[in-house]
């Protein structure tokens, strides 16, 4: 066979097998994945589709047991009216990765309350939103949606509004929770997204002034105590009109943010999806869910 001929037959092997791992790797994706775009570190594309915690079980780990999942279900000091906690409610989160949700199921699995993803930065949509965060609704639960923030892309104002408009409000039906603003470890690059403690706290300031401006409501805070204290740290509080929505993978709560003296919700688990609990009574979560 000739040099040229080789050379061809070598060219045309790896069109072809580009062509099928550029398939094969479409068929992998999370269905519903929003577009690449460029902004990840070194210039390579990133995807905006992080779920809530995705980035603090990678960075401080996941170390939940049968026995800490049993522990988060029993009531943990002070509920959400700063009263001694009685009893909890059992939830979860969920984002597009898992798509359409059997609500069904874990209805029937004692979960009563659900966060869904609604919006990431301002340029993503989960497209899995109608059916999760409707479908929660409709088999009962009281529901929420939530925000994953990135603080380095625009304004905490941007960001609520867009929160807002792509599903984040809040209605007094009674089963409608205030919007949550996830903030956590950053998924591209620089842990605080290369803001000081100050900056970080009049971002989420900016976020929490528009997004009570736009329903009435202010909106339910989720983040780990490290990532807060490194991020945010003493340079503002937001505990006087602040829910807090604590993420820790173990037996209990542990030591709270600065500026709460006490949790609303706690993210205990990931596996095998994110699991929480509303540290009140039944009766507890539909005041919060009224206002």
């Amino acid at each position: 066979m000739s040099t040229a001929r080789r050379m061809w037959r070598r060219l045309a092997t790896a069109v072809v097998v580009g062509s099928a791992g550029a398939l094969l790797l479409g068929a992998l994706s999370p269905a519903g994945a929003a577009p690449a775009e460029s902004g990840g570190t070194g210039g390579q594309p990133v995807v905006h589709d992080h779920a809530m915690g995705s980035q603090i079980a990678r960075v401080e780990g996941d170390h939940s047991t049968p026995e800490s999942k049993a522990a988060a279900l029993r009531p943990q000091g002070l509920n959400s009216d700063g009263l001694q906690a009685k009893a909890t409610v059992a939830g979860i989160d969920v984002a597009s990765h898992q798509g359409n949700v059997d609500w069904n199921h874990w209805w029937g699995q004692g979960k009563r309350f659900a966060y869904v993803k609604a919006t990431e930065g301002t340029s993503y949509e989960n497209p899995y939103f109608a059916q999760q965060y409707n479908g929660s609704y409709n088999v009962g639960m009281i529901r929420g949606a939530y925000h994953f923030a990135l603080p380095n892309v625009s304004s905490g104002a941007a960001q609520a509004n867009f929160f807002v408009d792509n599903g984040g409000g809040w209605s007094g039906d009674g089963k409608t929770l205030p919007g949550a603003l996830d903030m956590e470890y950053n998924p591209y690059g620089s842990t605080c997204y290369g803001k000081s403690q100050s900056a970080m706290a009049a971002w989420i300031r900016d976020f929490h002034d528009t997004y009570y401006s736009r329903t009435g409501r202010y909106p339910v805070i989720y983040t780990s105590t490290s990532w807060w204290n490194q991020c945010v740290g003493t340079a503002q509080s937001f505990g006087s009109t602040v829910p807090l929505w604590v993420a820790r993978y173990a037996d209990s709560v542990g030591t709270l943010p600065n500026g709460w003296g006490y949790h609303t919700f706690w993210q205990y688990t990931s596996s095998p999806l994110d699991q929480n609990s509303f540290n009140g009574a039944y009766d507890r979560l539909q005041a919060l869910a009224n206002g």
